[in-house]
């Protein structure tokens, strides 16, 4: 097992927007007139080369993720995304971190459409569950005091719909299903691995913790996931088990070049962009009346407060530098921090390396993949360098011959009863005249002849 494991995590921004001084937010009241799908076709085809390059380099999975109504993430459908990436790529794990579940009218399409990717993907998909963040709601038609209940019922809903046997009705607080008979079922058993974002609130530890899934922490300062982390492992500790450092995975961009100074020059705009421009929201915009609970917003407050943090759109460059929201800097630098990093936050995977930012141009984010998994990368794994999932056995066989060798799992034919005959016909053999004729045979066919023909 490797010391670390590294996410290619993309975001799909269009930064072809107003400078921030110039606009209130990039999120729900900046007009669509400021995108040009011909320019957006462009950025969708350098951003899924990106994605998919990422398994060339080694990364341990490329990740996407759903926003609504913004510039910051052009992914109101990550499945679409997903599905793409499954087709070009062969190994490397697929993230769908995640999809907001609680905006789903019917929570049932994403269980169909994950367990569809998953067995398309020959098991490779992780599977993200998020709440969404307050701006989601603004053009949904769910009120945002309803986010949890929903996002429990639905969380609920697609598991019985992946571990239980169909077909059984569902009749929840929000969601009414007659017939749950999700088809196919998932590849990996008894699901996909689920993660959950979050920002440090106690219920979503809480809730990490009793399903002990994997908690990724968003964009924050180090000493802000420290905290959080901390929190999860007492809440697990609480139900009798000590977590893994399996299930704390970090979001924490970060550019790599040939010396500090050239990778500060190289990247300093383009991050800048994402928390000052890409993530201007108004306070009424990110926290929509109900969005979060009176303690939890108490709490949230009270840490910001204690740790005098600014809005992340007033954060300069190198207040991101110093508290550790970005790593920025030579090979040895980045491998030096990263350690650092992991080891005081007991992270056990990082997203966001070696990645696309902003604006950054095609070129330096090529580069930045390619130096970060030359000189960096290997300094967290073991001495053949390869990520986890090419030492693990596949979910699924690669080819049909695997799938006929496997012990207990001869080829099985498809068999149904033509009309009118008297024996089951074995599909493999159909064509043949010996078989469909002698199974035919004594039939009346003046009879089918006078049948009318919507009856066929």
């Amino acid at each position: 097992m490797n010391r670390l494991r590294f996410y290619f995590f993309h975001l799909m921004p269009y930064p072809y927007i107003p400078p921030a001084a110039d606009i209130d937010s990039s999120w729900v009241s900046l007009s669509n007139k400021h995108y040009d799908p011909q320019r957006g076709r462009i950025l969708y085809e350098e951003y899924i080369d990106q994605l998919v390059a990422s398994e060339r380099y080694g990364f341990d999975g490329a990740v996407v993720n759903e926003h609504h109504a913004n510039f910051y993430g052009t992914m109101p459908s990550p499945n679409i995304i997903a599905a793409m990436l499954i087709q070009r790529t062969r190994h490397i794990p697929i993230g769908v971190i995640g999809n907001a579940i609680p905006l789903h009218g019917n929570p049932l399409r994403v269980a169909e459409e994950i367990a569809m990717l998953d067995v398309i993907s020959g098991g490779r998909i992780i599977s993200g569950f998020v709440r969404g963040i307050g701006c989601e709601y603004f053009n949904n038609g769910v009120p945002p005091g309803d986010s949890v209940a929903r996002f429990d019922e639905a969380h609920d809903l697609i598991i019985k719909a992946w571990t239980d046997d169909g077909p059984f009705t569902w009749q929840g607080e929000h969601f009414y299903i007659p017939n749950v008979n999700p088809v196919p079922r998932p590849m990996q058993q008894p699901h996909p691995p689920i993660w959950i974002p979050g920002q440090g609130s106690l219920e979503t530890l809480q809730f990490v913790a009793r399903h002990r899934y994997t908690y990724m922490m968003v964009f924050a300062p180090l000493w802000f996931t420290k905290m959080a982390f901390d929190g999860l492992r007492e809440e697990c500790r609480r139900l009798g088990y000590e977590a893994p450092k399996s299930m704390f995975n970090a979001c924490v961009p970060t550019y790599v070049a040939e010396t500090d100074e050239q990778a500060h020059r190289e990247a300093k705009a383009h991050l800048s962009w994402v928390f000052n421009t890409g993530l201007k929201i108004p306070d009424q915009l990110f926290f929509p009346p109900g969005y979060m609970s009176t303690k939890s917003f108490r709490n949230f407050v009270g840490a910001l407060k204690a740790g005098k943090v600014k809005p992340q759109q007033q954060l300069s460059y190198d207040e991101l530098v110093k508290d550790r929201y970005i790593i920025v800097g030579s090979p040895e630098t980045v491998k030096n921090q990263l350690g650092e990093y992991c080891d005081e936050v007991g992270a056990g995977g990082i997203l966001a390396v070696g990645s696309s930012y902003g604006p950054m141009p095609n070129w330096m984010v090529t580069k930045n993949m390619q130096i970060f998994s030359e000189e960096v990368m290997p300094e967290f794994r073991a001495s053949d360098g390869k990520p986890d999932y090419l030492r693990e056995e596949p979910v699924a066989p690669r080819t049909r011959a695997e799938l006929a060798a496997l012990k207990g799992r001869p080829p099985e034919a498809a068999r149904s009863r033509v009309t009118g005959a008297d024996q089951l016909i074995d599909h493999r053999v159909a064509h043949l005249p010996e078989v469909i004729d002698a199974s035919m045979r004594g039939h009346d066919w003046s009879r089918d002849e006078e049948r009318p023909a919507s009856a066929g």
